[in-house]
């Protein structure tokens, strides 16, 4: 990617301002169950012809680097592309921030918080209790009381412990992963998943 679309790429995410989040309420096909799950979060338009799946941890540190490239795609593509978020846990606190990333996305948060969330990682990076996560998630208009009966809901640990199946299904062994339309990005750069995402969406208007 030049130098001038990347920036105009991340002039456009700051522009767009926020994602549109949409929950996707039906019942993923055979073939991509273990990419796409039917509570996986999801930003961007439902029916969006190119989808990227992003195994992701919140105490990753080049998951929270590449954040604002993905953000700038998004934001390219608001119609056409759309981000699905899945837990690869590896880190201490990891499964905490998750927990708090998944009642945001109870009450309908998720962007905010999964933003405010990383943006505050060097403060709870490895942390295993995470309080600054969940410092960040509340100023980010997380509701704490419900949030606290959220985290630990029998359907959020169900969540958690069914995307950790899956990344090992999967053999995901290191994050982030990126799959756009279930083509694995082979080479962890921008550039590189700028150009897939291109590639797919070409796929896709034909």
């Amino acid at each position: 990617m030049k130098k001038s679309v990347l920036i105009a790429l991340v002039a456009a995410a700051v522009a767009f301002g926020g994602y549109a989040y949409t929950e996707f309420n039906g019942t993923p096909t055979q073939s991509n169950a273990e990419f796409i799950r039917s509570y996986s979060p999801r930003i961007g338009e439902v029916n969006a012809p190119v989808t990227i799946v992003e195994f992701f941890d919140p105490s990753c540190e080049a998951c929270r680097a590449i954040y604002p490239y993905v953000k700038a795609i998004l934001a390219e593509n608001p119609k056409d592309v759309r981000l699905v978020m899945r837990y690869a846990l590896f880190h201490k606190g990891s499964e905490k921030a998750a927990r708090i990333l998944e009642a945001a996305r109870l009450q309908d948060k998720y962007p905010a918080v999964l933003e405010a969330v990383l943006n505050s990682q060097p403060e709870w990076h490895d942390d295993e209790n995470a309080q600054a996560a969940w410092d960040a998630a509340v100023k980010a208009g997380l509701d704490p009381e419900l949030a606290k009966q959220q985290m630990y809901s029998e359907s959020v640990t169900a969540a958690l412990e069914s995307d950790a199946k899956d990344i090992e299904k999967l053999k995901i062994l290191k994050t982030p992963e990126f799959f756009v339309n279930g083509k694995k990005l082979e080479e962890f750069h921008p550039d590189q998943l700028h150009l897939l995402v291109q590639e797919q969406l070409a796929k896709a208007k034909k």
